[in-house]
């Protein structure tokens, strides 16, 4: 084994992973952890891989066991951790070496991280990883923020570590200080609504058609050999599979219907709130997991105003299954387009020059929301420059003039049925409002003019204009 140059601490689940794919993939890296029983157990249950990592007891052991200049890889939990870390590291470190924090940071504490570190020698990387311990084990999709020659020497470790499609890696440099975390966090954001889109089709059919687990698995797993073809719809297909030994029942059927969260969904709407970008079926995915944890609640309301017995939907079973499939995807696209408009802000804000096709190839594989249909969204930005929203590239237009009906049939059958589609309720009404040539702003903005002088644009005109209100009060 020669002296390894990367370093990694803290060795948790997805720690312990990624040092481990590190290993496998013919790396030495050495290993710490806040406790030093936690590194001799990793070590000792390492197997062949174990002669590759070096198991160190304390900091300044691992900054001693590696070659300048050093990489060393956090995976703590975000926040005040990831800040002590660095506190405690960095007093051992030389000039040109480089901390990489590779947790689900806020791309806000990134900045100032990465602020912190400017004139010090040393570098700073917040890099997002996506794919869970599965995905740290053997190939996550990486996105990388910070110096770009930082990154240019680490990048054939990281490369070879991440996942692969067509033999393409899925990892890249996606700009500078903040940039990996901020694209990380938005595809987090667009993860909740592909999810919450998925549970409301579900919903449909488990309650509008009466469909048992099983029979929704093999409609799942039938859509995922057609355009739904990702990661998600392949694992709705498996869970919705899966019985319960203790109960004999479908284990979706016992599962307490509160949804969890930790945070990097509700960032994603703050930042797109922030930038004055409507991603409002994310907003609704993020909002429907809040209100599933109002469980007492909704159960008190259901009580008040009886339980929900909704009514049998009418429609032949396979052209039902047929528009869900259809809508689904139209409301995917609408997601995945507010998404990347939110990158495409933030790129400008940030002056990141967001490389969105590259975003979307390194997608294709390794993290939670891949899908063939990122390929057609790679494709889509080569062709206009990373540039502009998807709804107006000409193959997406395409999609969604076919697919959209299925997707407001599907909406207008959910309300009917007393079947909540928020997500993809709200998917619709962005493609209706955004390709509306004239809204109903202007009424807006007179009531504004009325009551606070804010003034409007008149048709036609240049310049400010006020009204009469007077006369209409």
């Amino acid at each position: 084994m020669t002296q390894p140059s990367i370093g990694l601490i803290g060795l948790g689940v997805m720690g312990a992973n990624l040092a481990l794919n590190i290993a496998e993939k013919g790396f030495d890296i050495g290993v710490a952890n806040r406790t030093a029983e936690t590194t001799r157990r990793f070590h000792a249950g390492a197997g062949e891989l174990a002669r590759r990592i070096t198991p160190c007891a304390s900091i300044p052991e691992l900054v001693a066991a590696l070659t300048p200049p050093r990489t060393i890889i956090i995976m703590v939990k975000a926040g005040a951790p990831v800040d002590a870390q660095i506190a405690e590291l960095r007093p051992h470190l030389s000039p040109g070496d480089a901390i990489v924090d590779a947790g689900n940071a806020n791309f806000h504490d990134t900045l100032r991280r990465d602020a912190s570190f400017q004139g010090s020698g040393l570098n700073f990387i917040g890099m997002g990883v996506s794919g869970g311990e599965e995905g740290a084990r053997h190939g996550p999709s990486i996105m990388a923020g910070g110096p770009e020659d930082a990154y240019a020497r680490i990048a054939r470790v990281l490369e070879a570590i991440s996942a692969t499609y067509q033999g393409a890696p899925c990892c890249a440099w996606v700009g500078p200080d903040g940039a990996g975390h901020f694209v990380k966090m938005i595809h987090n954001g667009i993860e909740y609504a592909d999810m919450q889109m998925i549970a409301e089709v579900y919903g449909l059919l488990r309650d509008g058609v009466g469909m048992a687990a099983s029979e929704i698995a093999d409609v799942f797993a039938a859509w995922n050999t057609g355009p739904l073809n990702s990661y998600l719809i392949e694992i709705t297909a498996g869970v919705l599979a899966v019985g319960d030994e203790k109960s004999g029942k479908p284990l979706v059927d016992v599962i307490q219907d509160r949804a969890g969260q930790k945070g990097t969904g509700r960032w994603s709407v703050m930042e797109a709130q922030s930038l004055g970008v409507p991603a409002t079926t994310i907003e609704a995915a993020v909002a429907a997991r809040a209100l599933s944890s109002l469980r007492d609640e909704r159960a008190r309301a259901a009580a008040v105003y009886g339980a929900q017995q909704p009514p049998r939907l009418e429609l032949d079973r396979s052209v039902l299954i047929g528009r869900l499939e259809a809508g689904l995807y139209a409301g995917k696209i609408a997601a995945y387009a507010q998404g990347f408009a939110v990158l495409e802000a933030a790129s400008a804000e940030h002056q990141w020059n967001l490389p969105l096709a590259t975003i979307a190839r390194i997608w294709r594989a390794g993290c939670i929301i891949r899908s063939q249909f990122l390929d057609r969204i790679a494709a889509a930005f080569e062709a206009t420059g990373g540039k502009g929203n998807l709804l107006l590239a000409p193959d997406f237009v395409a999609e969604m003039t076919n697919a959209h009906p299925a997707l407001r049939s599907i909406v207008a059958l959910a309300a009917a049925t007393a079947s909540p589609a928020p997500a993809l309720s709200s998917a619709l009404a962005y493609f209706d409002a955004y390709r509306q040539a004239r809204g109903t702003a202007n009424l807006i903005q007179a009531q504004r003019d009325f009551f606070g002088a804010h003034g409007f644009e008149r048709i036609g005109e240049v310049g400010d204009h006020h009204g009469p209100w007077g006369a209409a009060s």
